[in-house]
């Protein structure tokens, strides 16, 4: 069959991918299933094994990258599948976010449960549910004006007020991103020379600013024998922002009230440069590199931030949405411009849009026919076609 580009194949993505010729797609940008049963939905009892890993690895072109999301508790099995299928792990992108709820037990009410022991109920407090929800947490239920409160109760018998507050997990705020590359033919840039595949775009998701070198007034970038060779060549660095970091944060107050304040960051020595080298720009004035000039405040400006833009949902029910900007920035990351994603988790299509938005083509596989057809519909919505 001809390579499908652009389309969503609403069906078992194993067998689609063994219907697709060796290498012909430039990376591979998902989020899986994580095993964690989430929300009772079947397709989420495990995690991907080798035999869809190892169909990613054969259609990926020598040096391409896979991104695969996965949940804390079971990243472990995800990134030992995706080794034993052959794929080098290169890192791990911590997504972190502001927005995640705890599911934990109450220890204490789980003993005075198991005792029949009735609660003292001394207050309620207003409930951070879904306004109107009534009988929901500790009975909690909705006043006139719509505003949910839920009680507060202390133990009844001594055994479980030894053990009130204490519960049984942590506040999900963080989720792995494995990066992991198909092995290269030869030499890196061997590799991207022959395939385009193989590096990661570095300039292009800098952080604060767009970066890059000057020659003549055009757009350049720094060769890869260093600024050494550019020296008399009239080319001028620019504000090239921070190196991108392996954490990538959601931007909300949660999140950057983590980072402490800290003060401006401080150019670098504009008269020396590599080894105490100065380097002559097209006006003839030498100078150094420049550093990161800003005005200082939370050091979360050193990493990316993917905040959700509005409506990011598109009336999908998909449970698991990831922000658009996010998918956008790792599509970038590892996909050449005009270079083929691949997705088999295609979920509620966040991958296709951000694909398209990065201007490269997509291909991706869904096993639910509601989420393909959320999917198709938040293209449309995105006038993407």
């Amino acid at each position: 069959m001809s390579l499908p580009i652009n389309q969503i194949i609403c069906g078992d993505n194993v067998e689609t991918l063994r219907t697709l010729p060796d290498a012909c797609v430039d990376s591979c940008v998902t989020d899986p299933p994580y095993g964690l049963e989430f929300m009772g939905k079947a397709w989420d009892r495990g995690v991907p094994g080798v035999e869809l890993w190892r169909e990613v690895l054969r259609v990926l072109k020598p040096g391409g990258h896979l991104l695969a999301f996965a949940g804390t508790r079971t990243q472990h099995r995800m990134a030992t599948a995706i080794e034993d299928a052959g794929f080098e792990v290169r890192d791990m992108i911590a997504w972190v976010y502001g927005s995640g709820f705890p599911k934990s037990l109450d220890v204490s009410k789980a003993i005075d449960k198991a005792a029949g022991a009735e609660r003292k109920v001394i207050g309620t407090y207003r409930a951070a549910v879904q306004s109107g929800v009534t009988g929901g947490l500790n009975g909690s239920k909705a006043d006139d004006n719509g505003v949910t409160y839920a009680n507060i109760t202390v133990p009844a018998p001594e055994a479980a007020k030894q053990w009130q507050g204490f519960g049984t997990a942590l506040k999900p705020s963080l989720e792995p991103i494995t990066v992991a590359r198909k092995p290269l033919c030869g030499t890196v840039a061997a590799n991207v020379l022959q395939h385009g595949t193989g590096a990661l775009n570095v300039d292009g998701c800098r952080v604060g600013t767009d970066g890059g070198t000057c020659r003549d007034g055009k757009a350049d970038r720094p060769n890869d024998s260093g600024w050494e060779n550019m020296r008399g060549h009239g080319i001028t660095q620019l504000n090239l922002g921070r190196w991108p970091a392996n954490l990538i944060h959601d931007g909300s107050d949660e999140v950057v009230g983590l980072f402490p304040e800290t003060a401006p960051a401080k150019q670098a020595d504009r008269g020396k440069g590599i080894d105490g080298a100065t380097f002559r720009h097209a006006s003839g004035a030498e100078s150094g590199i420049r550093g990161h000039d800003d005005a200082g405040g939370s050091a979360a400006r050193f990493f990316y931030c993917a905040k959700a833009g509005p409506e990011e949902r598109r009336q999908s029910k998909h449970p698991t949405i990831k922000p658009v900007a996010l998918m956008r920035y790792l599509v970038r990351l590892v996909t050449p411009t005009g270079g083929l994603v691949l997705d088999p988790f295609g979920g509620s299509g966040t991958t296709a849009e951000a694909a398209r938005l990065e201007h490269c083509r997509f291909l991706l596989m869904e096993l639910n026919p509601e989420y393909c057809a959320d999917a198709l519909e938040r293209l449309r919505q995105g006038v993407l076609f």
